[in-house]
């Protein structure tokens, strides 16, 4: 995948998705196991029977008791002060993305899950955008808004018989995706991404867990993914897309975020485009006139 991208670590299977204190733990120890001792002054040696640190070697280096971290990593401890935080982000070697999925996990919001609101400057700024394919998603990957030409690359998201209008659903138990998204590997790592960070940010949304759960009954590729720990977040790059009449297509595209209000979820707006003079840009222009003028959500 050629783009901008933050992995984050965080092991853990799709039942107790709604659980904070486990999912807590279980990136502790997934982190754990990707620090290679002698990175951080230890003797590795032979008769090691773990991957990377042990729970006591870890809390050594972060300065807290090993009786302290061990209730963390089995979520019987689940608000960390900022220094501890700090200490264990350090001592596992976290960057920027990681550590903000950390403490986004000790500071879960606890309550009614939040609702996706639309605003008419946000439509008005997708219709304005005639050669620009967009959308935006909520934090369910729910499909909310979009405009003519955003809906046409990515698989038809109005009139009768459209796809499913969340990304993930449709990743993952339609197998039409994969002509859209020829990349298909790299497109599903991300939305598992996108809804693991969901998950801790809003443990108590009902609808998350149930959305989790349905993908992971139903699709062995997303327990696969989901279970794996790795999760990659893309915010900018090149992706490539297949249209039936453009054919394939290779894309910049940028992510924009809106700000949420008191009680709301924040959107991500996905913008795609050519350059200038290229075949990418020229197949775009002509699919444009094409893209009916589907009715809005």
């Amino acid at each position: 995948m050629d783009g901008l991208d933050n992995r984050v670590d965080s092991g853990g299977g799709t039942d107790g998705t709604g659980d904070t204190g486990r999912a807590l733990g279980d990136f502790l120890r997934a982190r754990r196991g990707r620090v290679a001792p002698e990175h951080v002054g230890l003797t590795g040696g032979r008769r090691r029977r773990v991957r990377g640190l042990r729970r006591e070697e870890l809390a050594q280096l972060a300065g807290i008791s090993v009786d302290y971290y061990v209730r963390l990593e089995q979520g019987r401890a689940t608000q960390p002060s900022p220094e501890v935080l700090d200490a264990l982000a350090g001592a596992l070697g976290l960057d920027a993305a990681e550590r903000g999925h950390l403490a986004t996990l000790t500071g879960a919001r606890r309550g009614p899950a939040p609702r996706a609101r639309v605003s008419p400057l946000l439509r008005r700024i997708l219709d304005g955008m005639t050669g620009l394919p967009a959308f935006a998603t909520d934090h369910r990957l729910d499909v909310v808004a979009w405009n003519d030409l955003g809906s046409e690359l990515i698989g038809g998201l109005a009139g009768p018989g459209h796809r499913d209008r969340n990304n993930a659903r449709f990743l993952f138990l339609d197998p039409a995706s994969r002509l859209v998204h020829p990349e298909w590997e790299a497109r599903a790592a991300e939305a598992v991404g996108q809804l693991r960070v969901a998950a801790g940010r809003y443990p108590d949304d009902v609808e998350l867990a149930g959305l989790i759960a349905e993908l992971g009954a139903g699709s062995a590729e997303f327990r696969r993914i989901w279970d794996s720990g790795e999760i990659v977040m893309c915010a900018a790059g090149r992706k490539r897309l297949r249209h039936p009449v453009a054919g394939l297509l290779t894309l910049d595209f940028e992510t924009l975020h809106v700000p949420a209000a008191p009680g709301e979820t924040g959107l991500v707006v996905h913008v795609f485009s050519a350059e200038e003079g290229s075949p990418e840009a020229a197949a775009l222009a002509r699919l444009a006139p094409a893209a009916a003028a589907p009715a809005r959500p």
